[in-house]
């Protein structure tokens, strides 16, 4: 008697391994958190001034996860709200962290020059990428994104806001727009979905 049941106890222990490597074996696949771009779609490169005075190439961040905001330094709320959860989402990759870029494109470029912007991210974090150019320049980046961009009325004081989109957009190491999130989504679903592409 000791021994059936020492058998079935055995047996047990066995059933239960085998349902566990079947389950790892059948998992689901993993589910973005973010606006999933189906198929992925390949992204134009680009040639824009970072913050540096340097020329950035789109391209020459393949292998890199990459988190683009379309902003402008004057941006009362959306944009330095962006950029906050950008520097939260960075800090908590730790050693993942130089896998991925966080990049702010101006939508204000009559004020947004490259001194402006490296100064403005500097608050955040000096490593983030700001990019600015001429309108003529600008306009097909905007364009290949989808951003809506629009100066509003300038007031006594010669101050001005710019009406744009506030999404995030992210592209994957081989350069395909791949997700999109609308703003206010919370920090933690953006990190989620970054670990999981960066480990792609």
């Amino acid at each position: 008697m000791k021994s059936r049941i020492w058998w079935l106890g055995v047996a047990g222990v066995i059933g239960v391994v085998l349902i566990l490597t079947g389950w790892k074996l059948i998992a689901r696949p993993y589910t973005f958190q973010g606006s999933v771009i189906d198929p992925p779609a390949p992204v134009v490169d680009f040639r824009l001034t970072d913050q540096h005075g340097g020329t950035f190439h789109l391209s020459d961040e393949k292998g890199k996860v990459v988190l683009i905001y379309f902003g402008y330094t004057n941006c009362p709320d959306e944009c330095p709200t962006t950029m906050a959860i950008f520097k939260q989402v960075k800090d908590e990759l730790g050693s993942q962290a130089d896998k991925a870029r966080f990049m702010l494109i101006t939508v204000d470029p009559e004020r947004d020059n490259s001194q402006t912007l490296g100064t403005y991210l500097a608050k955040f974090d000096p490593t983030f990428i700001g990019l600015s150019g001429s309108p003529s320049d600008l306009a097909p980046v905007w364009k290949e994104f989808g951003v809506f961009v629009e100066k509003s009325p300038v007031d006594n004081a010669g101050n001005y806001e710019m009406d744009h989109s506030t999404f995030v957009y992210v592209i994957d190491k081989d350069g395909n727009l791949r997700l999109t999130y609308a703003y206010g989504v919370e920090k933690d679903a953006i990190l989620s979905d970054v670990r999981y592409l960066v480990g792609e």
